[in-house]
Parts: structure tokens; sequence; C-alpha cells
């Protein structure tokens, strides 16, 4: 009986191909040596196809455990795997054939080998940096343009005539109107402004910002002024004057803003180079936008035409109590030129409270500020952003002792009306056009 599987013969110890090889076969060359054929799918019986032949000039190639290659334990020095497995795992450090693990070592080498390069963190900064920079710009630009757009550029300063000469510094006349345009019938009941259809003046100050210093000089809406000849704002048509002397609010109200400016110049003989004027509505919104405003009242007062109604100390006003606060004159010992004081003392306020880092770096406050600001300011057509930048930050100086803040001098009355005393204004108006330290006073 043959004790050999099917188709192997124990025949001179050679295996069913007659080769001499296998188990117990006296053969020097072991069993591992012996070609397989390979079992292909699909292919029927038939002779298999060689294998191509090598090109010359090939190395022969040593197999896996080769004298002299790492990891060949379990294997024998002359090329041919023995079939035992000496437990290793591949890819450690003391695996066959090179693997080391796939993508690096704790030496910090991708698997090929190569160093992996440091972080070049001032090449990264440096982009970061202009990419910073970049962002910034686009945002500033993007701003101002934002911006420029909103400034309701309406009055035409080309319009007014016989003008006074330059001086140093730039010299603005801003005016608070008692406008109620916009407003709604339940604002104009809260904030207590009335229905009066136009528009008047309620307030009006020159700021001058000057190499020495800046100056706020209130204008009283009862003073005595002369209005001169002038051109009219919408005919055209030119105006002589004969010498009528009016309120100063008057003029606003005769022909606008152009005839404001020209009245002003003509009986202080100060050029004005930029106007800006808001509206109440305007005013409130702008407060209110900025988180209310921060005063200090020596006095308490109430007034039922304004609404005010503020005890003595600290306390945040918001867009209403604001407006009830600068529009005050009837519970006031100075009447106008105390509401005067209060407005100059509001502004600088507002100026100071503003600027600052937490309104300027906030966009959250910065752009609702601006919006409610520009959206109701009323400027000359050559004033730019730049002006309106230069304005809010000289206001800011007068509150940080960088000038000084005034109502025009006067010298007594006239009926109901102020009396200016040339004298002292000529004087005031020298040492502004002159970039001298303004040293009139009041009184």
């Amino acid at each position: 009986m043959n004790e050999w599987p099917e188709g192997r013969s124990d025949r001179g110890g050679r295996g069913r191909n007659g080769d001499g090889y296998g188990r117990g076969s006296g053969s020097a060359q072991p069993e591992g040596a012996r070609a397989m054929p390979h079992v292909q799918r699909g292919r029927g019986p038939g002779p298999r196809p060689s294998a191509p032949p090598q090109p010359q000039g090939v190395p022969q190639q040593h197999g896996y455990g080769h004298q002299g290659a790492p990891g060949g334990q379990g294997q024998q020095q002359d090329g041919y795997d023995s079939g035992y497995n000496t437990g290793q795992v591949y890819g450690s450090q003391g695996g066959g054939g090179g693997g080391g693990r796939r993508g690096g070592g704790d030496d910090g080498r991708l698997g090929g080998g190569a160093a992996r390069p440091a972080p070049d963190w001032k090449r990264r900064i440096k982009i970061g940096s202009i990419a910073l920079a970049v962002t910034l710009l686009a945002v500033s630009v993007g701003t101002y343009f934002w911006a420029d757009s909103k400034l309701n550029r309406e009055v035409d300063l080309s319009k007014v005539i016989e003008r006074p000469r330059d001086g140093d510094g730039t010299n603005y006349l801003i005016v608070g109107s008692d406008s109620r345009e916009g407003m709604s019938a339940e604002e104009k009941k809260k904030l207590h402004t009335g229905s009066a259809g136009g528009k008047r003046t309620d307030s009006m100050m020159i700021l001058h910002v000057g190499d020495s210093g800046n100056a706020m000089i209130s204008l009283p809406r009862d003073s005595d002024v002369e209005i001169p000849s002038f051109v009219g704002s919408d005919s055209g048509k030119t105006f002589q004057g004969t010498g009528r002397r009016v309120k100063l609010n008057a003029a606003y109200a005769e022909d606008g803003p152009e005839l404001l400016v020209r009245t002003v110049e003509h009986n202080t003989g100060l050029r004005i180079d930029h106007y800006a004027e808001i509206g109440f509505g305007g005013f409130a919104k702008i407060v209110d936008a900025v988180g209310g405003v921060e005063m200090k009242l020596d006095k308490g007062f109430k007034d039922k035409y304004s609404g005010a109604d503020f005890k003595a100390g600290t306390q945040t006003l918001d867009g209403q109590q604001a407006l009830a606060f600068v529009r005050t004159r009837y519970a006031l010992a100075g009447s106008d030129l105390d509401r005067t004081k209060n407005q100059q003392k509001f502004l600088s306020a507002l100026a100071s409270q503003t600027a600052t880092p937490s309104t300027v770096l906030n966009p959250f406050k910065l752009y609702p500020t601006m919006g409610a600001g520009l959206d109701t300011l009323i400027v000359d057509e050559d004033m730019g952003l730049f002006d309106l930048s230069e304005m809010f930050w000289g206001m800011k100086g007068v509150t940080g002792g960088e000038g000084v803040s005034m109502n025009i001098p006067t010298s007594g009355s006239r009926g109901s009306n102020l009396v200016w005393d040339r004298a002292k204004i000529k004087t005031l108006v020298d040492q502004m056009n002159n970039g001298d330290k303004i040293t009139v006073k009041s009184g």
C-alpha cells in the first residue's frame, strides 16, 4: 500500500514529477526551492508559459534574509525562506527590508528618510502681517466710501458774496436746527419738539481749529445783527442791504444756510470755511447710538417746554434727555446765554466720549454711530470726511484743554436782542486769523 498522497511516489524518493525533490528525498536541494505552478482562473490544461528572460546586465537579486541584510533571523543565508516565522512584526525597528514606520519615527523623518523641515515662523508671521494689513486697508477704504456717500452736501458756499480774507486754521459754523423732518408724531411728542413746519436755528457756534489752539464760540440766537447784501440761494437774485437789523436766527429763516453764513461773516469779519447742521431727530439718534453721554450737573432744573427734568449729580443722558438738556433756556437764570454754555458742555462731552477705542475699534458701535450721524448731517459741498473728522476732534480738543470755550462777547442789549461788543470781536478775530493765543473773554 502506497503511503504517499495521491500523485506522490516513493520511487527513489522522488515526487510525482520525478524530480527527486520532496520530503524524505535524498536530494540536497530543499523543498522550498521547488517551482510551484500558479493556479490561474480560466486556464485549461496544457503547458505553462515560461517566464520571460532576464535582461542582460541586471544583477542577481538577493532574497529576503540574505546574508548581510537586516532582519535575517529564521531565514537561510543562501537566498530562500526556511518556512519558519520568528514572530517578528513587520515594520518594527528590527524588521527586514529596511521597512520603517510610514510617516517617520521619533527623529521627525519621513518614510523615505528625508528630514521634515522645521516651520519657518518668520515667514509665516510676515505673511500673516501682510494679510492683516490688506484686510484692514480694504475695510478702511470700504468704510470711507460708505461714509462719504452718506454725507448730505446741500450747502453751496460759492453763493456767499463779499467774503472776508482767509486766516490761520479752519473755521466751522456748527448749527443745530429745530427741523422735525423724518420724525413721526410719536417721536415729536416724546422729544417735546412740537409740530412746527419748516426749520429754524436752535443753536449756532463757531469752532476754530488752529495752530495756537482751538476755540468754541457760541452765537446766541437772539444776537442783534445786520442783514447785508446777499444773493438768493434759490433765485440767484441779488438783494441789496438796507441796514436792516434782526435776530441772528432770522437770517437762517429768511434764506437758509447761505444767508446765515453771509450774515455771520459780515458781522464778525471771520471767514467761515465749512458748514455743518443737524436736526432734532438726528441729534437724539447719535446720542442713543453711542449708548448715552455721561454728564455732571452742578444744579438740577426742570422745564415743561423742553421736557427737561434733571437732578444735580453725575448721570448718563439718553437721546431724549440730551435734546431736552441742550434746548432748555426758560429754566435757566441766564436764559439763552446759559443755554449756549450747556450746549458747548454737552457737545464737548459727546465728542470726548465718542472718540475712544471702545467706539472707534468696535464695529458694532462705530457703524451705528456713523450711520445715525451722517444720515441726518447737512454739510457744505466742499466738506469731506477729513474735514468732518477735524471738526469732531477739534470739539474734543476743547474739552481736553487745548483751547477755549466761550460766548461771543456782548456789550448789552437792544430791546430783547443781545448787542455784540465790536471791539472785543475784532481782537478775537485778529488773534484767530494770525494764529495767536486767544486772550479775549466773553465778559
